[in-house]
């Protein structure tokens, strides 16, 4: 028998519940239910009797003489692209990435980097000790910049600690790891993470100062605990990096101050991560000729044009039912292109193996690779190369349309830059292009193209 005033929170969905049960309702998980109270977490609001007075609620115009304070540049270049041109003072950041991907090793270098700038920057590790966190740094070569390290995850030691020093920049790695006295559950549990998230963003929010949360994320990919911490915050980025790569994308999932769609590159080295400025050249296949099932996208990531390579290979199947596998790409998006090219264009995929990779872990997840990504398998359903200097852009629809994208003559700019001399793509995309287009209509003048002799 539940106490008055008691409730049961799930603790992998957070979904509230009026009594126990073994499974939730909401996402099916079993046993994750746990007793909480309903006062809520420390600072929430206290049921007031029916003749008592708050304070008056004070409205205010859109008008205002109030100058917004500058972004703190870090000096991480690739790091503010992805925060909308810097971070905003008094905003709240969420950072989440796989285990082991660099999520504190690129936030030590954010760290260091501002600090250095002049900054006043705090570093706080549940996960580490202080000891540990100057060893990174040193490594990174910041051992002489100005931040302040601690080692707690007491939420309330934490928050006397800020209020009574002002810092511009908090880092909290990992808000998973605080927990808060007054809050009846385990470290991590839902109750604790969302209490701490938002005594955090209040904090930010009164204080001034950029509180950044290192956040950890679950086997599918999403950060741990509940949906609600992301609502909180002011950004979401999201830190990803395939295993066997050393290059890391920094992308923007939310952001109030910025565009949601940027990325930032980085190389992990042995001194820290190293800022990419030219991402295009860094995806490609440098020297040689390109071999059938290859083709490079030019394709945008928020503000910059990246051109990155598609390889696909159609293999005869060993088995009764032909696999299919993708790496950086839709597959269900993959499985409509397959349809598209056979009832479009003839070409047979029933009875083979089809493996789509994007080189160099990118992920890609705009429409207008779909021309690319076709091409692709048509070159290596049969067997014959495209051109060394093309490049192909256009969106497919399931009529076998090959449509216009956006931003297309920053896409053939970039390509220009990058000694590309031809693009495939749809027949709009000639108008005022800076490189020879072969503008098709339909996916089946695409596969014509490219088997075409004298046009490779």
């Amino acid at each position: 028998m539940a106490r008055d005033g008691a409730v049961y929170v799930c603790q992998s969905c957070g979904g509230v519940h009026s009594k126990w049960a073994g499974r939730c309702d909401s996402c099916g998980a079993w046993n994750t239910l746990v007793e909480e109270t309903r006062a809520g977490p420390p600072g929430a609001l206290k049921p007031q009797g029916a003749k008592s007075r708050g304070p008056a609620l004070n409205f205010e115009t859109l008008e205002t003489e109030t100058v917004a304070p500058p972004r703190i540049q870090t000096g991480v270049e690739e790091f503010d692209r992805v925060c909308g041109g810097g971070i905003v003072p008094a905003s709240a950041i969420l950072i989440g990435g796989d285990p082991g991907v660099g999520k504190s090793t690129l936030l030590m270098q954010v760290c260091g980097a501002a600090a250095m700038r002049g900054a006043s920057v705090a570093y706080i590790s549940g996960e580490e000790a202080v000891e540990q966190v100057r060893a990174r740094a040193q490594r990174m070569g910041l051992g002489d910049a100005p931040v302040k390290l601690a080692a707690e995850t007491n939420l309330r030691v934490i928050l006397e600690g800020l209020k009574r020093d002002r810092f511009d920049i908090v880092v909290i790695d990992s808000i998973q790891t605080m927990w808060s006295d007054q809050m009846e559950a385990a470290p991590g549990s839902v109750t604790q993470v969302r209490g701490a998230a938002a005594e955090l963003v209040r904090l930010a929010k009164k204080g001034g100062s950029a509180v950044i949360l290192v956040g950890h994320v679950t086997k599918d990919g999403q950060i741990a605990g509940p949906r609600v911490v992301e609502h909180m915050v002011d950004a979401v980025l999201a830190f990803e990096g395939e295993r066997g790569y050393p290059f890391r994308i920094l992308r923007g999932q939310k952001n109030r101050f910025g565009a949601t769609d940027e990325i930032g590159v980085f190389e992990m080295t042995d001194a820290g991560m190293r800022e990419v400025k030219n991402p295009s050249a860094l995806f490609l296949n440098e020297g040689g000729e390109r071999a059938a099932g290859a083709a490079v996208f030019a394709g945008v990531e928020g503000s910059r044009p990246v051109l990155v390579e598609f390889q696909a290979l159609v293999a005869p199947s060993a088995y009764g039912t032909p696999r299919r596998a993708v790496v950086g790409w839709d597959s269900g998006r993959l499985a409509m292109l397959l349809a598209v090219l056979e009832t479009r264009c003839g070409l047979g995929f029933g009875d083979k193996d089809v493996y789509l990779n994007v080189a160099g872990g990118l992920r890609i997840t705009e429409p207008a690779a779909d021309l690319a990504a076709a091409a692709a398998l048509a070159s290596s359903a049969l067997d014959i190369p495209l051109p060394q200097d093309c490049v192909v852009f256009g969106e497919v629809s399931l009529s076998g349309e090959v449509r216009p994208v956006g931003r297309m003559e920053g896409r053939m700019k970039e390509a220009a830059k990058l000694g590309f001399g031809r693009v495939l793509g749809p027949i709009a995309a000639a108008d005022g292009a800076p490189l020879p287009v072969a503008g098709v209509k339909g996916l089946a003048d695409a596969v014509r193209r490219i088997s075409d002799e004298i046009w490779r």
